[in-house]
């Protein structure tokens, strides 16, 4: 059914040729494109998890669906849009752990009665989340303690902590992957099974080269058509990375989570929703400021507006109490997803103003 999006790819192209300043109609169009291409990049991820194991799957899907939202910042970078893709890393940090995980929670719970992970490998993977957000958000601590200093500062302080993130994540990918591996395994009794109708490897990364592809093509469409279109919506800019990019790029994950939610595979959703934002702040804000001294008018930095950062502690501070009991149900999923939405309602009503990426 949701193929039937996948009209939106050819539309977009015809409007982006024949119609370009119709800003408004291509940045829907070009949104709606990348949703089908999203579902099929996480069915293929879905049945590579199949053969690779709970953890490994969950981590090829954060990687692919994070695809979207590196593509989409590193877009937007080599346009000057610094508050835009400032805003898409906060919002795709929260849209993970309150939008995608609230939406797997409640999917899976509207059709179990109770669902089970393994609760220390999510308190571990909501432990090492919570330190790189602090780690993240240091240069923004600091900007804000010592107030307007050179620019050079800002720049070598970024640079060390994202370096400092980086390392982070060599790390947790030897824990996950090698040292301790068994706490992302996930209960063997809700493990998937390869069936009949699993792709084969070579087609499920044929199919996952291809998605991601067509989602970085769609992507640099979109941003194009970002400024205009929040003119004539009406909408500021950062809410625009906030929420809407946000949840643009996190709709493989969403689409994959929900999924596998409903299969009653808790581990690898939770896997997807944490293991997606941890990638975001580790390795996908990290790369952009890298690439920024290549390609972006001048280099980025991680300095976030306290707005922005209130937000990203108060959706951690909440992901740490729900994922450390090793149970989840539909309430828990409602009780995210209405902390997200009064997020974005603040957002979208706030005057642009008064908001501040960085």
């Amino acid at each position: 059914m949701i193929n039937i999006l996948l009209l939106f790819l050819p539309l977009t192209l015809f409007l982006e040729r024949v119609y370009p300043e119709n800003h408004g109609l291509i940045f829907i169009f070009s949104a709606l494109a990348i949703i089908p291409l999203a579902g099929w990049l996480s069915h293929a991820t879905e049945h590579l998890a199949e053969k690779t194991g709970e953890s490994v799957g969950g981590l090829l899907n954060a990687t692919f669906g994070n695809a979207a939202e590196l593509i989409i910042a590193i877009a937007a970078m080599r346009a000057g849009l610094y508050d835009v893709v400032k805003a898409s890393i906060v919002g795709s940090i929260i849209g993970n752990i309150l939008l995608v995980m609230g939406a797997s929670m409640l999917a899976g719970g509207l059709k179990f009665h109770e669902q089970k992970f393994n609760a220390a490998g999510a308190r571990s993977q909501a432990t090492m989340l919570s330190l790189s957000m602090f780690a993240l958000v240091f240069p923004s601590l600091f900007h804000t303690m010592l107030g307007a200093e050179p620019a050079e500062l800002h720049r070598s302080l970024s640079l060390i902590t994202a370096i400092i993130l980086f390392i982070a994540y060599v790390l947790f990918l030897i824990f996950q992957l090698g040292t301790h591996k068994a706490l992302f395994s996930g209960d063997a009794a809700h493990a998937a099974e390869p069936s009949a109708h699993s792709w084969s490897v070579g087609k499920s990364v044929l199919i996952l080269g291809i998605s991601t592809a067509l989602i970085a093509w769609m992507s640099e469409i979109l941003v194009g058509a970002v400024e205009p279109a929040a003119k004539s919506f009406g909408m500021n800019t950062i809410f625009i990375g906030v929420v809407i990019v946000g949840i643009i790029g996190n709709a493989a994950e969403h689409t994959a989570a929900i999924v596998v939610a409903r299969k009653n595979r808790m581990d690898l959703a939770l896997s997807i929703a944490i293991g997606s934002s941890i990638q975001i702040t580790l390795f996908v804000a990290p790369a952009l400021l890298f690439l920024s001294y290549f390609i972006a008018p001048r280099p980025f930095d991680l300095i976030l507006g306290m707005n922005l950062v209130l937000v990203m502690f108060l959706a951690i501070l909440i992901i740490g109490q729900i994922a450390g009991d090793g149970e989840s149900n539909w309430l828990k999923g409602a009780q995210l997803l209405a902390l997200y939405v009064l997020f974005a309602i603040a957002f979208f009503f706030i005057p642009p103003g008064l908001i501040k990426a960085g």
